[in-house]
């Protein structure tokens, strides 16, 4: 018997990287998606994660926009189970926008900014740097209200004014350390626990350094307060006292009780 070859038909297979083209454009398909994604994510996700980090007490309500270029209402709270709440009037905008060097933000409230506020934040290792640009707002202390107590019993009317000079943070392994300053301008200041208004303009200079310090002083007013203060690792320890003018105590002595422990005509303040 002859043998005879049985042609058989050869599968054809591909030279190697013939499927590339496939491959490369689902990945540059996946990339612009991923592109896509983050350059339009709602800014009700950045609002959540403002939420998550500041224990619910910061809260963008009513966001609007992207996370990179949005618009919310600003609500101080006291914390998740809190009833307490407060809304800055107007709405607060900002635009943030990173670089290979950090994150850069700008941002505007409708009531309390003349000015855009600007800051840059760098991460590093176990930490992060942040910038904050020099510059000048006004804020209505009634929005302290809403962060609970003691702002909840005080209900402070008048304004905070801002401003900022070279002042930058570095928080690295769970240590914050400050340079700069800041200066908080309380004016015209009144609470629902004196009949007095008001009551007068005091001034919080909070000063960087290796331990930074806080000093609070009268500007001008019937309520006498004066203190200072210096971070110790993580924690503010503040001694101050409060005092009345002669002829204003009646008006101020229930304010006097509260707000500190009455040592005679004084109120002596201790915190940390």
């Amino acid at each position: 018997m002859n043998d005879y070859a049985v042609s058989r038909p050869r599968r054809h297979t591909p030279p190697p990287g013939a499927q590339a083209p496939w491959g490369w454009a689902v990945a540059g398909l996946l990339a612009g998606a991923t592109c896509a994604v983050l350059a339009f994510m709602p800014a009700r996700w950045l609002a959540a994660g403002v939420a998550q980090a500041s224990g619910e007490r910061v809260l963008l309500a009513e966001p609007r926009g992207t996370a990179w270029n949005g618009s919310a209402r600003l609500v101080l709270t006291g914390g998740a189970a809190s009833q307490d709440r407060a809304a800055l009037p107007g709405r607060l905008h900002w635009r943030l926008r990173p670089g290979w060097s950090g994150l850069r933000a700008e941002v505007r409230a409708e009531c309390c900014t003349p000015a855009p506020l600007h800051l840059a934040l760098r991460p590093r290792w176990n930490g992060a740097h942040v910038t904050v640009a020099d510059g000048q707002s006004q804020w209505p202390a009634a929005v302290l209200t809403g962060l609970g107590t003691p702002w909840n019993t005080l209900q402070p009317q008048g304004q905070l004014a801002l401003q900022t000079q070279g002042l930058q943070a570095d928080w690295a392994a769970g240590r914050l350390v400050l340079a700069g300053q800041a200066r908080l301008d309380a004016l015209e200041i009144s609470s629902r626990l004196s009949t007095l208004r008001p009551m007068g303009s005091y001034r919080l200079t909070l000063a960087g350094g290796a331990a930074p310090t806080l000093a609070l002083q009268t500007l001008r007013g019937d309520l006498q307060l004066s203190g200072n203060g210096q971070w110790v690792g993580q924690r503010l320890r503040f001694t101050g006292e409060a005092s009345a003018a002669p002829e204003r105590e009646g008006a101020l002595s229930n304010l006097l009780n509260i707000i500190g422990r009455r040592n005679g005509a004084r109120s002596l303040i201790s915190l940390g």
